[in-house]
């Protein structure tokens, strides 16, 4: 039987080489849940008689020798806050509490097509909304490393089902690091590409199917290994279905390929964002690590650019992003939803644009930036600020730290539309573990992967958490 907390790309050669059938790995994956989810709770939604009967149609084709895609047989979860078409999508809100879509978010077809047997849904915070995936339907899904704490958000449930072997690899998305938080507190790999760069159709953040590109929200691939995430982001990057037909994506390669040939910059810490000592002992090993390696890193160097600023404004982006996609409702926005006008986010976006041209500018003699994802490392379930109060919420173990400050290293770079792969580089203390932001110009999403690869090659990759281990 192939281990399930295994790369992406083994169990592709597994189903190649008939090692396992696609049907067997989907029973694997649905045993495995059924033992070990319950202190979880990260896969909310189940379709396995739907699932094996795609499963058995693809080992019926591969016994013919048919042509497959790329992925054939391999089993998903999906994100609950992409749209699948047949399996009930919630968007963790109870809105949607029996939504079953009639079509599929555009990643969900483009993985489908590739082979890909999807046969359940993992949980969200309500509309993606908090660096915790809890909501009123499925209640809280749990950190694998530590059950007392979260496992991130949005796609903290995908991030749990990634580390724990009940999927071999996942959708999220990120607009003020959905991505980023649940791979650096589950200890998995993501990447977050450049906006506008995989399509984004069929996001469920109010009770529409959307059609539009939600301001600085991404999807991206969560896995276990940076050939997983090379692999996936290849097969998902493409045009949104309006733009096909006359829109082509041609991505530079990566800036350089070893790892002295990077010119790297470090920034791990600022006034407008302290880390938190358990993160910067982390993050402080691995760049040291690096270095001793052969990486050539400036631990000066900064964009010219005033960050708390950028961060703030940011996060405004970020939140008039939401409110509107809140607002658009049939029966009306909720209270934090309210409408606002056009002219506010142009302003803001006009200050991005400045913003942006000096990131630029800094990319002229820099490669890829590292820096924090979150001041901490996952912190332990806050739910008595869920909703719409949350920014306002503390974080009593580590100093009263207000929760509002974990968005800022993420809207920082995300609202600027630049590519990120985080890559897991450590444990603290506790046994926590931490990832790290690899920045790299907007668009050269193959610089910060391949830079990635090599921060694996020094420091190792995912671990299996020891609950998975059974």
């Amino acid at each position: 039987m192939a281990e399930l907390t295994r790369p992406l790309t083994d169990i592709i050669a597994d189903l190649d080489s008939g090692t396992i059938s696609a049907t067997e790995l989907l029973d694997a994956h649905l045993d495995r849940i059924e033992r070990l989810d319950g202190d979880i709770n990260a896969v909310v939604t189940l379709a396995p008689d739907r699932a094996r009967k795609e499963a058995g149609a693809i080992d019926r084709a591969r016994a013919n020798g048919e042509s497959l895609g790329a992925l054939a047989g391999v089993p998903i979860t999906i994100k609950d806050a992409l749209a699948t078409e047949g399996i009930r999508s919630t968007g963790g809100a109870t809105e949607l509490a029996d939504h079953i879509p009639t079509e599929d978010a555009t990643v969900v077809s483009t993985v489908r097509n590739a082979g890909a047997v999807v046969f359940g849904k993992t949980n969200i915070p309500r509309w993606s909304g908090d660096y915790q995936s809890y909501n009123e339907l499925f209640g809280t899904t749990k950190n694998p490393w530590d059950v007392e704490r979260t496992p991130g958000g949005s796609s903290g449930g995908p991030a749990a089902a990634v580390a724990m072997g009940f999927t071999a690899f996942e959708i999220g998305t990120d607009i003020g690091g959905s991505i980023r938080v649940p791979s650096s507190f589950c200890g998995i790999y993501g990447h977050k590409p450049s906006f506008g760069v995989i399509p984004t159709y069929g996001y469920l953040d109010s009770v529409r199917f959307h059609r539009n590109v939600s301001d600085v929200n991404v999807f991206g691939p969560l896995a276990r290994s940076i050939d997983d995430l090379d692999l996936l982001f290849d097969l998902l990057a493409g045009p949104n279905p309006d733009d096909a037909p006359g829109w082509k994506l041609d991505l530079p390669a990566s800036r350089a390929e070893t790892i002295g040939d990077f010119r790297v910059a470090a920034w791990l810490d600022s006034d407008f964002a302290p880390i938190d000592a358990s993160v910067g002992a982390v993050l402080a090993d691995a760049v040291e690590a690096l270095e001793r390696a052969g990486a050539r890193i400036d631990h000066g160097r900064r964009p010219q650019i005033d960050a708390a600023t950028a961060a703030l404004n940011g996060s405004a982006l970020i939140g008039l992003a939401t409110r509107i996609s809140d607002s658009d409702s049939p029966e009306g926005p909720e209270p934090s939803g309210a409408p606002v006008p056009h002219r506010q986010w142009d302003v803001r976006h006009r200050e991005r644009g400045e913003v942006r041209q000096r990131w630029a500018d800094f990319f002229d003699e820099v490669d890829v930036l590292l820096c924090p994802v979150t001041p901490v490392p996952a912190f332990r379930h806050v739910h008595s600020e869920q909703g719409s109060n949350w920014i306002h919420a503390e974080l009593e173990e580590f100093g009263g730290m207000p929760y509002g400050e974990l968005v800022l290293w993420n809207a920082l770079i995300g609202s600027a539309y630049l590519p990120v792969t985080t890559p897991p580089v450590g444990r603290t203390a506790d046994g926590l573990p931490v990832g790290i932001q690899v920045v790299a110009p907007y668009l050269h999403d193959r610089t910060a992967l391949t830079f990635a690869r090599r921060i694996t090659e020094v420091l190792g990759g995912y671990t299996a958490p020891p609950c998975a281990v059974r």
